[in-house]
């Protein structure tokens, strides 16, 4: 007859203490700024590109509006690619009838 080995689960402690925010881990290693950067230009790639289907607007046609090529309008589309001025991003929400609005918190 063969024995039955039973383990015994522990359970993890999760206390409240032990928990970190991703912010707080992101602020350790020095990539707070560099992260919040990257989702402030997703959410204004997405804005601009929800804001253009809308208008039902072509990449084609907004650049024609903003007088520039359809391939900066593509960098612009682009969440992954940061290196957008302010200005061009105020023409291109003027171009699809919003403004750009910045703060400081």
């Amino acid at each position: 007859m063969k024995k039955k080995v039973t383990r015994k689960k522990t359970k993890a402690s999760r206390s409240a203490t032990k928990l970190t925010a991703l912010d707080d881990i992101l602020k350790v290693d020095g990539k707070l700024e560099e992260f919040e950067a990257i989702a402030i230009k997703e959410v204004l790639a997405w804005q601009l590109s929800e804001a253009m289907k809308a208008g039902k607007m072509s990449q084609k046609r907004l650049a024609e509006r903003m007088k520039t090529s359809r391939s900066q309008v593509s960098r612009l589309l682009d969440p992954k690619d940061g290196n957008v001025t302010i200005s061009t991003l105020q023409r291109a929400a003027r171009m699809v009838g919003r403004t750009l609005r910045l703060e400081l918190v």
